[in-house]
């Protein structure tokens, strides 16, 4: 510590809140009480860093002494520079938190709205998409079905749609139907299947990829049925299958079955069909015509 005229240095072997009153302690008993005028510390940035860890602030400890010069230059208040400290720290935690909702969604790639072609595909609504990137329907708990054949980016945009859920701070499960299928037959046969089926209910919304690519037995099928009354106008079911709605019977062989699933499914819902083109392939074809031109 220093002011006009004195100073009191005096080293010690950690910079711990202790050592800091004792430091204190020290130097005013040596200058005899508060000294006048302008008091300077030699160990400020010490301080704040080790209070910064003690407090868990990572993101205050890492940029205050970028935020402290702009504060010095501009001329910020006491109040203003405690906001932008405290506004940093709450926007990166907040990134953080998505981001760990986005990887515990257990997503296989990374796909996003801002990456998707809306021209490559005309079926596709750009304006409905939007709106269901807001997450209206998640917080009513109402379906969505993706239906269309490989190559139209119908897993592209229920990824894309996870995604923005799990970044709106909704919990979110993504899962391949046979996956689905093959995890409920097994926690039956372990007698988990109420912990297993009660686990997917929790999530705000459960993405179920590749319906039309399962052929499950119809034990794997009933299972898999029962996991939709535990979320029925509670949490939110996406679907992405390569089957149209009238196909499913191929997946669900019981009739009964298969139009209870329909019907849960869709009823108060959103349904896309993303058509029956390949995107990718018009794609490839597009970049070979360009190369053979050049």
């Amino acid at each position: 510590m220093s002011c006009p005229g004195k100073a009191v240095h005096r080293i010690f072997a950690s910079a711990g809140q202790e050592v800091f009153l004792e430091g204190h302690v020290h130097a005013l008993n040596v200058l005899s009480g508060v000294p006048p005028g302008k008091v300077r510390y030699d160990n400020l940035r010490a301080a704040i860093d080790q209070a910064c860890r003690m407090l868990r602030l990572p993101t205050i400890r890492s940029r205050f002494p970028e935020l402290a010069e702009t504060a010095s230059r501009e001329q910020m208040s006491y109040l203003g520079f405690l906001s932008e400290l405290l506004l940093a720290e709450c926007d990166d935690r907040a990134r953080r938190r998505s981001e760990r909702r986005v990887k515990a969604a257990g997503f296989p790639r990374d796909k996003s709205l801002r990456k998707f072609d809306f021209d490559a595909n005309s079926n596709i609504d750009p304006a409905m998409v939007h709106t269901l990137a807001k997450c209206g329907w998640i917080k009513k708990g109402l379906p969505l079905c993706l239906i269309g054949d490989s190559g139209t980016d119908r897993s592209h945009l229920l990824i894309a749609l996870g995604t923005e859920a799990a970044m709106a701070g909704h919990r979110v499960e993504y899962v391949l139907a046979t996956k689905l299928a093959d995890e409920l037959v097994e926690a039956a046969d372990e007698k988990q299947l109420t912990k297993t089926i009660a686990r997917y209910g929790r999530v705000d919304l459960l993405c179920i990829d590749e319906l039309g690519h399962m052929e499950p037995d119809r034990r794997g099928a009933e299972l898999l049925f029962h996991v939709l009354p535990e979320r029925e106008e509670k949490n939110s079911v996406a679907i992405a299958s390569n089957e149209s709605l009238s196909g499913w019977a191929k997946t669900f062989t019981d009739p009964r079955l298969c139009a209870a699933i329909v019907d849960r499914l869709t009823f108060g819902g959103n349904i896309i069909e993303t058509g029956t083109d390949s995107c990718r392939l018009a794609t490839t074809r597009a970049r070979a015509e360009q190369q053979a031109i050049a």
